[in-house]
């Protein structure tokens, strides 16, 4: 199988996907700002329109993410650059895959009334179907595309086994394994129904449970996959193993939480009347920095070398 020309075409599949949610967002604003489309409850035109340009924002990023793992002029981006977006971007969308699966199997959101953003007028349902299409089949690209690309720009990371490339070296790595972990417990439990650490148990959904539970598993699966990966012993696993499991993990703990933080500590601070969480606000604050910082740290851990890195200068599309 030519693996360069399956995640050529799983980039041009993820960039094609996300581009119906960009113009679906783009009528929103236009639509809006031309008064033939209302605006999300709860805003004014200026938050609408604002809130609506970051997320076109967030998809042009990600479509021309897409595209730099494949096209020629993406080799000439700074490594470094493009290894973080992926990092966030996959760490956003490839961990919802199980959700978007687990809730068109349970059903969590048949009968339920759709909205924008969750605080608006109801959407069409094939509008909705478009945004779900367009996440999903982002999410699905980007995790066969991104470990393509990454093994044709630096091949070393991902060869051998583990072990081979010794321990990460740096003493933070046992902790943020180590508060990964404790985080993970935390939103598994509350996934099972704990309500240890909620100001508002009445308040949870089975979306939001469930939505706890996936985020709760990757975390775990990031403790453990950096763990494997940073001990440094002589291991018969292929290192490409657990270091695209830590990948995704560990990406989705920071993406994810450093996007909740800011809206829990602005709750915290200015306790709006008709806006809270399930969640402790203070607890959410503390798991949700703590997420950050350690998906973070583990990341260094994963692609640490004895060796330095050095980019190949293979060109795309070339055989391996």
């Amino acid at each position: 199988m030519d693996v360069d020309r399956v995640g050529r075409g799983a980039a041009h599949g993820a960039a094609l996907a996300m581009t119906p949610y960009a113009l679906i967002k783009l009528s929103w604003v236009v639509g809006a700002v031309a008064g033939l489309l209302p605006i999300g409850r709860g805003f004014d035109m200026a938050d609408w329109v604002v809130l609506n340009t970051v997320t076109i924002g967030m998809a042009g990023i990600g479509i021309v993410m897409a595209l730099a793992l494949v096209r020629p002029w993406g080799m000439r981006i700074p490594g470094p650059l493009v290894a973080f977006v992926a990092w966030v971007g996959t760490g956003f969308l490839v961990p919802l895959l199980p959700y978007a699966v687990l809730d068109a199997l349970l059903g969590l959101s048949d009968g339920r009334q759709r909205h924008h953003d969750d605080d608006g007028p109801s959407v069409p349902g094939w509008e909705a179907a478009l945004i779900q299409i367009s996440f999903v089949g982002m999410g699905l690209g980007l995790a066969v595309a991104l470990p393509v690309y990454l093994r044709r720009r630096w091949p070393q990371v991902f060869a051998g086994r583990v072990g081979d490339a010794g321990g990460s070296g740096s003493r933070l790595v046992p902790w943020a394994v180590g508060a990964a972990a404790v985080i993970g417990v935390v939103w598994c439990f509350w996934a099972l129904g704990g309500t240890v650490g909620m100001a508002h148990p009445a308040e949870r959904s089975p979306g939001g449970r469930l939505l706890d539970g996936v985020w709760g598993v990757w975390a775990l699966t990031a403790s453990a996959a950096t763990w494997t990966v940073s001990r440094g012993r002589p291991s018969r696993l292929p290192r490409r193993l657990p270091l695209t499991l830590g990948w995704l993990g560990t990406g989705s703990l920071f993406a994810w939480s450093a996007w909740k933080l800011p809206l829990t500590v602005y709750l915290a601070v200015a306790r709006p009347a008709a806006e809270s969480l399930p969640e402790d606000l203070a607890l959410a604050t503390v798991l949700h920095l703590g997420a950050v910082v350690a998906g973070a740290v583990m990341l260094t851990a994963l692609v640490h070398r004895r060796e330095p890195l050095r980019p190949s200068p293979r060109p795309v599309g070339s055989p391996p």
